[in-house]
């Protein structure tokens, strides 16, 4: 049996269960098994996310509490890898070196609906609206957008204007 101080947090790496933003908490599993760890929002935020898309690896701090095992700091952030294909034609041609080389701008989200699958941002200082998928929110380790959010957007023209390729938690944009 591994024994470590109660007090002291130790890193460890595992797979979000899930994560609700509207509760404000999720819950992670160790790659070593053992009871769920307690993920809260504002750990998360302090990240520089608002959500986290179910999958992830995740690699974080955590610590013993009353409660049980809660993360106190995430470490980092992995997206599930995808099962079926980038989806939107839009996005085809581009490699992750592409997307990557995409200067990342400061934008607000509008509205996103989870439910519809999409919703738009707008880069600051342009009114101009920026397509945002699901898909590329969730390619992004991202799972739900809050209206008035600040990301960082990485785009591309797309055949019906300009659409996000890849979203970023603003705090961990502007790091």
């Amino acid at each position: 049996m591994e024994t470590h101080d109660a007090d002291v947090p130790r890193q460890v790496q595992g797979q979000v269960k899930w994560f609700d933003p509207g509760k404000g908490f999720g819950f992670v599993v160790a790659e070593g098994g053992g009871p769920d760890i307690l993920l809260h929002a504002n750990v998360l935020r302090n990240f520089g996310q608002g959500s986290v898309v179910d999958g992830s690896s995740i690699q974080i701090l955590v610590q013993d509490t009353q409660r049980g095992l809660q993360a106190v700091e995430v470490v980092s952030i992995l997206p599930p890898e995808s099962e079926d294909g980038m989806p939107l034609r839009d996005m085809v041609e581009f490699t992750a070196d592409d997307i990557a080389n995409r200067p990342i701008e400061p934008a607000r989200v509008k509205w996103f609906d989870k439910g519809k699958g999409f919703g738009f941002a707008n880069v600051f200082g342009n009114n101009d609206d920026v397509f945002v998928h699901v898909e590329v929110l969730r390619r992004s380790g991202l799972s739900d957008l809050q209206s008035g959010e600040a990301v960082g957007l990485r785009m591309v023209d797309g055949e019906r204007g300009r659409m996000a390729i890849e979203i970023i938690g603003w705090e961990a944009a502007v790091k």
